[in-house]
């Protein structure tokens, strides 16, 4: 390959990196509005001014989109973690939960797609078992911290709080998606977590 074909290879493919995550922000946009039903690829690939063939050029199918818009709202949120360690860390996971409280479309994206997703050949299913591994890793470490620190009880079963944890919020969410007016997921996750630091403090 001569060099002029190099360049002109390498600006072709920054160009397309540059319009994938254009597509990312403006679809988490998009989603955060509109939710899973309401936010088509049509308005997304409108709004970035592409066909939805040329959309769909750089993401494989549209659940591939979805759940990369998951991925690029938890790069957001492990941001937000940044610097945190031990119970302030969890205490920091637990705040996002009031801020996905404002981004009802996000958390109905992500509750329908990860239901979906149990099905070992959905293209989604590989994400969010990652998704899920990564998040019980961040947590436990957390915890263990959260031990040595004095903040938690010395005989807490870390893999099951950690996992206790996020199967409450999962489920507080989906909960609140049917029944916002009856369900305070803040409120009920804050009392799981004065609860599991009872003992210790």
């Amino acid at each position: 390959m001569t060099e002029s074909n190099a360049r002109r290879v390498r600006g072709s493919y920054t160009k397309g990196r540059a319009k994938r995550a254009e597509i990312l922000r403006y679809a988490v946009v998009v989603f955060a509005e509109s939710g899973y039903r309401g936010g088509s690829l049509k308005e997304i690939a409108d709004g970035v001014g592409l066909t939805q063939a040329g959309l769909l050029h750089h993401f494989s199918s549209k659940e591939q989109l979805l759940a990369e818009v998951l991925d690029e709202r938890d790069g957001a949120d492990l941001n937000r973690l940044d610097g945190e360690r031990g119970w302030a860390f969890i205490q920091a996971v637990a705040d996002l939960v009031r801020h996905n409280a404002t981004v009802p479309g996000l958390v109905q994206l992500y509750a329908t797609l990860s239901g979906e997703a149990v099905a070992e050949d959905h293209p989604a299913h590989a994400f969010f078992a990652g998704r899920y591994r990564r998040i019980r890793g961040l947590l436990a470490e957390a915890m263990h911290a959260a031990k040595a620190d004095g903040d938690v009880p010395a005989d807490l079963d870390v893999a099951a709080a950690t996992v206790s944890m996020i199967a409450l919020m999962d489920g507080l969410q989906i909960q609140w998606l049917l029944d916002r007016d009856a369900v305070d997921m803040p409120a009920v996750l804050d009392a799981f977590l004065a609860r599991l630091r009872a003992p210790a403090r």
